[in-house]
């Protein structure tokens, strides 16, 4: 391993952060709660869902950067991802509220693990399917 390669991962590993960061925190403007001063206040849902959010979304960035010789492109691929995601979730949010009685944002919100499992399953779920469409 030479040191531009230890300076690439570096660089690349740093870039992804970052974008992670920037994408949970899009993610938590769109929710009904505020997502950190729940994890603070001990609300184990809403810590669930952030992490399997936050799972999926790295999953998909690792598949990215596996995938692309450009760091431009893994990023872009990632936000793209993440797009697709969120109208998703939207989507399933919708079909659950409409055909089961279920609102899954409300349910985290109230701390109901149950909710957050079934919401964050669904995006590992999205990630799978989009890290193997690359």
């Amino acid at each position: 391993m030479t040191w531009v390669e230890i300076l690439a991962m570096l660089v690349w590993t740093g870039a992804g952060g970052v974008l992670l960061f920037v994408l949970m925190w899009v993610d938590s403007l769109f929710t009904k709660y505020k997502d950190i001063q729940e994890i603070k206040n001990g609300n184990m849902a809403v810590t669930t869902r952030f992490v399997m959010k936050l799972f999926a979304q790295g999953y998909i960035l690792s598949q990215s950067i596996l995938n692309s010789n450009d760091l431009w492109t893994a990023l872009l691929v990632s936000v793209v991802s993440f797009i697709i995601l969120f109208f998703l979730e939207r989507i399933v949010e919708i079909a659950f509220r409409a055909g089961a009685g279920l609102d899954l944002e409300e349910g985290v919100k109230q701390g109901k693990v149950a909710h957050a499992l079934l919401a964050g399953s669904f995006h590992i779920v999205g990630a799978l399917i989009l890290a193997a469409c690359l």
